[in-house]
């Protein structure tokens, strides 16, 4: 199994920037994906970034070229770098990390974005 434990949410103004970060434990070595998501007040969890171990990477239209995933294997951690935040980034965010035998969330970290 994996652990994951985010940091980094907090409260920014729009147009500021956050970074979040992933910290994985566990069967690391089985981690084929990982990625962001995250939860608006109201709305069901929709994906933001996805990290492949080819190093490909995907990403919500909505945060394309506002947002950045990165992963540092050395240190097993995953970031997401937000830029240009706005009041529709405002949402709790959680990490994932999956592969064919087990799917992991983290217990979700909640960004604020004000106006």
């Amino acid at each position: 199994q994996v652990q994951l434990v985010e940091s980094g949410g907090g409260l920014v103004q729009a147009g500021g920037s956050l970074r979040l970060s992933c910290a994985a434990s566990g069967s690391i070595f089985s981690i084929n994906l990982m990625g962001w998501y995250r939860r608006a007040p109201g709305k069901q969890r929709d994906v933001v970034a996805i990290s492949a171990n080819d190093g490909s990477t995907n990403y919500a239209t909505s945060v394309k070229g506002r947002f950045t995933i990165s992963r540092d294997n050395a240190k097993n951690t995953v970031y997401l770098q937000m830029n240009s935040l706005n009041a529709d980034d405002t949402a709790v965010y959680y990490c994932r990390a999956w592969a064919l035998t087990f799917d992991s969330w983290g217990q979700g970290t909640q960004v604020t974005i004000s106006s």
